[in-house]
């Protein structure tokens, strides 16, 4: 299912700018990342995409249809989103938190409902767990389940923010493997540069509330942009086995001191 945002921009309570005029698409199946350093309004826009804040000026659609005029249920139905405080310690099962997934659909027996669950936790390889505490996992193990979680709800398009926060690189790639192999439209916010171009089919970057760049990642990460936006410098590089980009990066140098000011001495 496509995902379009358009001209949607977001005010806080002072009136301060967080997001102005916003337009990104992603196509179906593609995997679209957000990039942008901390504060630039990642996370903002995501909150639009998944109905948590109505933006004061554009529009938000899935599949030709504006996502806040959707009834809540139908909307959930087309889209699910793991949002970056989704890790919150529930008190449940494995088993139970995935099935908090099935929530948006009605009509369905108790059976159907297990199968999709379990369905998803083999996907995602959470099965062994079903009947541990939540609590208890691992952070790797907790962002499985909740994409379990997500792809019991059976949606089309997935939204996440940086859902390889705290963990390990083994976790990061085995996460956005899971999340890229699945057939869904997903939109995510990703820190790591070197992730988001080995993953990501197009990239938005996002600075002081504005899209800056958008494209492939090979054509977004330039050293030019890369130094304006992140203020850092950045060394591109091929893998040697998949041509995918990967970056080297560096401080920029400070800028040369200006010599002393002088005042002429009097004549």
């Amino acid at each position: 299912m496509r995902l379009d945002v358009e001209d949607v921009s977001v005010r806080a309570a002072d009136g301060a700018r967080l997001l102005e005029d916003v337009r990104l698409a992603a196509d179906s199946g593609a995997f679209v990342g957000l990039v942008g350093p901390n504060g630039s309004g990642k996370s903002t826009l995501l909150r639009c995409v998944y109905r948590a804040l109505r933006p004061a000026g554009g529009v938000v659609r899935l599949g030709g249809d504006d996502v806040h005029a959707m009834d809540p249920r139908a909307a959930a139905r087309r889209l699910a989103a793991l949002p970056q405080e989704s890790a919150a310690e529930f008190d449940f099962t494995v088993a139970e938190v995935v099935a908090m997934g099935r929530m948006p659909h009605t009509g369905r027996t108790a059976a159907d409902d297990r199968a999709v669950c379990a369905a998803a936790m083999e996907r995602t390889g959470v099965a062994h767990l079903a009947g541990r505490g939540f609590p208890a996992l691992s952070g790797g193990e907790r962002q499985r389940v909740l994409i379990a979680r997500a792809l019991a709800q059976q949606p089309r398009v997935l939204v996440l923010d940086e859902p390889t926060n705290h963990l390990d690189i083994a976790h990061q790639l085995e996460v956005l493997s899971l999340v890229r192999d699945n057939g869904l439209t997903v939109l995510a916010a990703l820190h790591d540069l070197n992730l988001a171009a080995a993953y990501c089919d197009v990239l938005y970057v996002v600075a002081a509330g504005r899209v800056v760049a958008s494209g492939p990642p090979h054509d977004v990460l330039r050293p030019g942009l890369l130094a304006e936006v992140f203020g850092v410098r950045a060394h591109p590089v091929r893998h040697p086995e998949t041509g995918a980009v990967r970056l080297l990066f560096d401080l920029l140098p400070p800028p040369p001191e200006e010599p002393p000011h002088e005042e002429p001495s009097p004549a």
